[in-house]
């Protein structure tokens, strides 16, 4: 067995795993960790614990300390003085006429290098504004391009939901998100109903995705022929989580309706899987076209890079 213990070194970064040594950490303290490049200020996100030895990567860096008030001034000098270098970023940036968005600056803890997130639309070539830049703080300077995703991560703000964003809450990687889920789950394919604030589809879309699809696999498809105890009909409606199907009877010129749970009919003749969004989906044709850009851009952007 190994002892280790998570660490983040943002609010709602991934979770690195550590040697504590002979320290007891718990959630919530704050600790100096030893990184590839150089010591970092971090909070505990899963208390020390033993774990079998498989199921750790070495080699595992080291808890240095739990920090003290030295530590714990230079962190806060360090936020001190981001404000004053996104101003001179920015000035630099439109004196350059360079075309990008500051989103955030980072200060590495022990002050070796200054990071500033941007975005921008395609590549920059940033190095006269890196050498003007690296002339006023006197230390090493890193311009890191990020994504929309991780634009909103290091903003915040609310979702259409009200509760706080999952990426800047809990969540610790993006996973890539289709329209598929949406229809999967029998949600409105409207975009502005299933795109969250960084204009990408939801990411609370993957949640559920492998709970309907394990439902999916036992449950009759839309148009298939089933056989109930008032006859043979049609499937015309799944209600996956009820695991409920509505079905139509024909009988001579009349039609009706009736819903029966999905283990008290059997089918007869299972339609054709269509994975396909067609224009009947969708409230209007050109919202299929934004979805599709949607999930290509979702598809292509790469995972978050936010975390050291």
């Amino acid at each position: 067995m190994k002892k280790v213990t998570g660490v983040r070194f943002k609010k709602s970064g991934k979770i690195y795993f550590f040697n504590p040594g002979e320290l007891e950490l718990e959630n919530g303290m704050n600790v100096i960790v030893d990184t590839a490049m150089g010591e970092e200020y971090a909070e505990v996100a899963i208390s020390s614990k033993e774990v079998p030895e498989d199921e750790v990567t070495e080699p595992l860096k080291d808890v240095i300390r739990i920090v003290t008030e030295k530590d714990k001034k230079m962190y806060e000098e360090n936020k001190a003085k981001e404000p004053e270098a996104r101003k001179i970023f920015e000035e630099k940036v439109k004196k350059h006429g360079l075309k990008m968005k500051l989103v955030d600056v980072e200060y590495k803890f022990d002050g070796s290098k200054v990071i500033f997130y941007f975005t921008a639309d395609g590549r920059i070539d940033f190095r006269d504004l890196v050498k003007d830049l690296a002339a006023i703080f006197r230390t090493r300077i890193e311009l890191r391009q990020i994504g929309v995703r991780d634009e909103v991560r290091r903003l915040g703000g609310c979702g259409i939901c009200g509760r706080g964003l999952c990426c800047t809450t809990f969540l610790g990687n993006f996973e890539a998100v289709s329209i598929k889920m949406a229809k999967e789950q029998n949600i409105s394919l409207n975009p502005s109903k299933i795109s969250g604030n960084c204009g990408r589809l939801m990411c609370c879309l993957k949640y559920e995705e492998c709970v309907y699809t394990e439902k999916l696999k036992r449950l009759p498809k839309q148009g298939a022929i089933v056989k109930t105890e008032d006859g043979t009909g049609e499937v015309i409606s799944v209600e996956t989580l009820k695991e409920r199907i509505r079905v139509k009877f024909k009988d001579t010129d009349d039609v009706f309706f009736k819903k029966y749970d999905a283990k008290d009919v059997i089918v007869i003749k299972d339609a054709e899987t269509n994975d396909d969004i067609s224009e009947e989906d969708l409230e209007n044709v050109e919202d299929l076209k934004e979805l599709q850009e949607l999930e290509k851009l979702d598809k292509n952007e790469s995972k978050s890079n936010d975390d050291i």
